[in-house]
């Protein structure tokens, strides 16, 4: 590998970084389309939020095997399917005539995001010198951050102006240019053996596990009785046991567990589990609070995350070269101390933030302090490992971080869900104001164990030994 990024790995990383951020936007530009949708199709929001929640686990259950179709194909290919599987999932989701159809083609977009996102990690950590890896990831991380916070102001605007399908519509051209760039450009051929066995068993059972606790979560906004959310639990443990026992016996095991050998890997692993959490969690709790607390319009709920998303834009490649001068310790440990700041005052003065300039300012400080410690998190990682796990880390952080969003998004819209159904007091909006309340309270607490990893990461674990 030569010391600078050649041409034609920049355009690679800009066709695969393209496509990533389209679907990561579409990803999230659905939220302030929740409550028309839900009258369009007459639904409850904890049926409605599985457009989101649907598309976040279908994501993470694709990202499980990407480690291995990484090693088995050329990311050209891989790249190719993405493209055609989110043109076809934007087709049947803006031509949906029900619900029902409308959540096939968010899955399907859904696997096309599974696959683009690890294959720009990959490029990147496969294709660009070490000295210019953090302000690459920075890029990559900028992606990952501004799109979820752009997706609900494209959604908002276009509900707004037009209707939610035309959301689809508009992205269909750069999906196109996307598609066409990879093809010209991507150029890795890194293989292992190709008819290395893939692991179908404990990706089904990986699924099954994921499916179940996010079914789960779910319950807990659709009804008072507590008997399907221990059911679906229990459930999801016995097959996250079953998957275990396949992926430790297994040959080809679908995740690499030795990653988690290494202490800080493990502590990594939690903090970008935890910042994604978060993102994805605000950026769905605010466009919804907005629109049915303050009681504003699909477009001004989405214009409350636009100064996060700028904010975020200029931070993450910055975070990056901080990270490649004095190394990621400083930049996250600073990002730290500003998010938990951020989501505290939004817990503590949820009633004086009643507007949407607080709410706009609270989210940029927020996304100030996450972008600083996001990419950062999975570079070091990728960094401190062994350079023959790389691909597994990739798969393994891209995929708990897509994990933590759906998680996030069912915990989130169940807690604000049940208010609006099961509270004796108040009329519709107090009651989201509670439910909102208590998703900034959990916010909160998922602050604190992030930061608290970090000090773990940083100050306590030694670095990995390769």
């Amino acid at each position: 590998m030569g010391q600078t990024i050649t041409k034609t790995t920049r355009w690679a990383l800009i066709s695969a970084g393209l496509l990533t951020f389209l679907g990561i936007l579409n990803e999230t530009s659905m939220n302030v389309a929740y409550e028309i949708i839900s009258h369009q199709f007459n639904i409850s929001l904890d049926l409605v939020q599985w457009i989101t929640t649907g598309y976040l686990l279908t994501v993470t259950i694709i990202m499980g095997a990407t480690a291995y179709l990484l090693r088995t194909f050329p990311a050209r290919w891989l790249h190719l399917t993405a493209g055609l599987m989110f043109l076809t999932g934007a087709v049947l989701s803006a031509l949906a005539p029900n619900f029902t159809w409308l959540l096939v083609g968010r899955i399907l977009q859904g696997v096309s995001t599974g696959l683009a996102t690890p294959i720009m990690f990959h490029l990147i950590f496969t294709q660009v010198p070490k000295q210019y890896l953090g302000a690459t990831t920075g890029m990559a991380g900028m992606i990952i951050s501004l799109a979820p916070a752009l997706g609900p102001l494209f959604g908002g605007s276009i509900s707004h102006q037009l209707t939610w399908r035309w959301i689809f519509w508009l992205i269909m051209p750069l999906i196109i240019v996307a598609l066409i760039g990879g093809q010209l450009f991507i150029r890795n051929q890194l293989k292992a053996n190709v008819n290395l066995y893939f692991n179908f068993g404990a990706l089904i059972a990986l699924g099954g596990a994921l499916t179940s606790f996010i079914l789960s979560a779910n319950q807990l906004g659709a009804t008072k009785s507590h008997y399907h959310f221990y059911l679906w639990g229990l459930g999801g443990i016995l097959m996250l046991i079953i998957f275990i026992a396949i992926n430790l016996f297994s040959k080809s095991p679908l995740i690499n567990f030795k990653i988690f050998r290494f202490p800080t890997i493990r502590t990594a692993a939690v903090t970008y589990f935890g910042l994604q959490f978060m993102n994805i969690g605000l950026s769905v709790v605010l466009p919804t609070y907005a629109v049915y607390v303050m009681r504003t319009n699909s477009f001004v709920a989405g214009l409350i995350l636009l100064p996060g998303s700028l904010v975020g834009a200029f931070t993450s490649p910055f975070a990056g070269i901080l990270a490649d001068r004095y190394g990621a310790k400083w930049p996250v440990s600073i990002g730290a101390a500003i998010f938990l700041i951020a989501t505290w005052a939004m817990m503590a003065f949820q009633r004086p933030l009643l507007t949407p300039w607080g709410l706009a300012l609270s989210f940029a400080c927020f996304r100030f302090g996450f972008n600083l410690a996001f990419s950062n998190t999975i570079s070091y990682a990728a960094a401190t490992a062994d350079h023959a796990l790389t691909p597994d880390v990739n798969s393994c952080f891209n995929m708990l971080q897509q994990f933590a969003g759906a998680v996030s998004v069912t915990l989130a819209t169940a807690l604000i869900s049940y208010q609006q159904h099961f509270a004796k007091l108040g009329h519709l909006p107090y009651r989201t104001y509670l439910g909102s309340r208590h998703a900034f309270i959990m916010m909160f607490l998922i602050a604190i164990v992030v930061v608290s990893m970090i000090y773990l990461t940083y100050h306590v674990n030694r670095p990995n030994k390769k």
